[in-house]
């Protein structure tokens, strides 16, 4: 079995005893990109935990009644599923009352299953498949040993392997910790009334917040009226997941001390000066393609063009179940504009291709609206292995790069031309320690390697 998310967190205490629900729900509104599928709120009333949970968008799942719960303490999550459909029982945040802890979490538990037959063995049952349960359970059991938070997320980061940034609430009192790769992000916030973590620094623009940096890897977090008491509580090498720029971050966020627009510019910038190209326009596929390929516009001085337009009421292809359905969602999601294609040689701009179906759909689209060459240029180095920390590749068959080279990839999608960016453009693009397991098998973890060679490819560990 395996559970693998990259979902939405948000949290939020008041300095002053305030109600925090209008605020929590902002923030779910700003990270709604991260998953579409579900969402769940828990506020802190003083005296116990309030929950509300829902499948679907968070404008549709929350009242004015539940925006209006009072609490000075609260937080969110919105969720995408990656193992078919989303059930009431995974929708986070997952809650044990009688010990008054709530937890929400984005990543992946690699050792989820591990956890999950050892936590049986002792009686204690899961209510779903979500692996925040895992993490529910080893705080549950460090607090029934009498160790404090401090001792609980120690004991809970000994035994996690995988990407987690968790927020949680445990008797009136919010914490937030991250896993010492630091693969997925945690923000911290503050305004006038109240201190903030969120998955992106939107969930702070929205209410009014200034962004005060992110959590380190490693790194716990109290959040309380006096500020946050930061602690250290395991090594940290820093290992950010790269498609948290390439792909699932808004553009107007900063993630660890970088602003993903600014690395999506600079990679544009590194495709352009390494595969240059003649052509009369540049479009991109909407939306995270388009600071890169406005970038490249400007570098090569060839017009840019909105020549694919977006039906913004169809969910994200990616993220849908499986591939039959991301196909035949394909055109109800995109068409191309024929003026801006037609009789044209046409550089087109994507984030990454993953299974390949969709994009010769979409280049196909454009080739039938009269192209007369299409070049196509990709943000993100061949994706040849599964990732184990949050991102929906979770086998090797699945993966186009790992079965075909970049020619016959280039024929299978229908293009005149195909290049990624290079490892060392993407890396120089986002200027940080990064996790690049997917592109070339150097996990940051071991459980990460281990499920590598269980699933038939080989792996160098990328720790260090």
């Amino acid at each position: 079995m395996e559970v693998r998310e990259s979902c939405g967190i948000v949290a939020v205490i008041s300095k002053k005893g305030g109600p925090v629900a209008n605020l929590v729900y902002n923030g779910m509104l700003a990270v709604q990109h991260r998953g579409q599928d579900a969402a769940g709120i828990v506020i802190y009333d003083g005296k116990k935990l309030n929950g509300k949970k829902g499948l679907g968008l968070v404008s549709r799942i929350f009242s004015e009644k539940d925006v209006s719960v009072k609490g000075s303490i609260g937080i969110a999550h919105t969720r995408y599923p990656t193992t078919g459909t989303c059930e009431m029982v995974d929708v986070q945040p997952s809650m044990l009352q009688k010990m008054g802890l709530a937890v929400a979490h984005n990543g992946h538990i690699a050792n989820y299953a591990e956890l999950r037959k050892e936590f049986e063995k002792k009686g204690i049952m899961f209510g779903g498949t979500v692996d925040s349960e895992a993490i529910l359970h080893l705080l549950a059991e460090a607090f029934s040993a009498g160790m404090d938070i401090e001792g609980a997320v120690r004991h809970a980061m000994g035994t996690l392997d995988g990407s987690y940034s968790v927020v949680a609430i445990k008797d009136g009192v919010l914490f937030a910790f991250r896993d010492p790769h630091a693969i997925r992000p945690l923000e911290l916030g503050e305004s006038g009334d109240a201190y903030f973590a969120a998955s992106e620094t939107v969930a702070f623009d929205i209410n009014g917040a200034k962004h005060l940096g992110a959590l380190g890897g490693g790194e716990m977090a109290i959040l309380g009226a006096g500020g946050f008491q930061k602690k250290m509580i395991s090594l940290s090498t820093h290992r950010h997941c790269m498609f948290e720029y390439v792909y699932f971050s808004r553009p107007d966020s900063i993630i660890n001390g970088v602003e993903v627009h600014e690395a999506r510019r600079r990679l544009g910038e590194a495709l352009a000066k390494e595969a240059p190209v003649k052509a009369d326009v540049v479009i991109p596929i909407p939306d995270t393609a388009r600071t890169a390929a406005l970038a490249i516009s400007r570098i090569l001085g060839i017009e840019y063009e909105e020549g694919i337009i977006k039906n913004r009421y169809i969910a994200r292809t990616f993220i849908m179940p499986d591939q039959r359905t991301r196909v035949a969602a394909v055109k109800a999601k995109l068409n191309p504009i024929r003026s801006v294609v037609a009789g044209k040689r046409v550089i087109v701009v994507d984030d990454s291709i993953v299974r390949g179906t969709t994009t010769k759909e979409i280049l196909k689209m454009i080739r039938n609206a009269g192209a007369k060459e299409i070049h196509m240029r990709v943000t993100c180095p061949p994706i040849r292995h599964p990732c184990f920390y949050g991102v929906d590749m979770s086998t090797y068959e699945e993966l186009i790069a790992n079965k075909k080279t970049v020619d016959e990839i280039r024929k299978f999608i229908g293009a005149d031309s195909l290049y990624y960016v290079s490892l060392e453009g993407l890396k120089k693009a986002i200027g940080l320690g990064l996790c690049t397991g997917c592109l070339d098998g150097n996990y940051p973890t071991e459980y990460g390697n281990k499920l590598a060679k269980e699933k038939g490819g080989s792996s160098g560990c990328g720790c260090g």
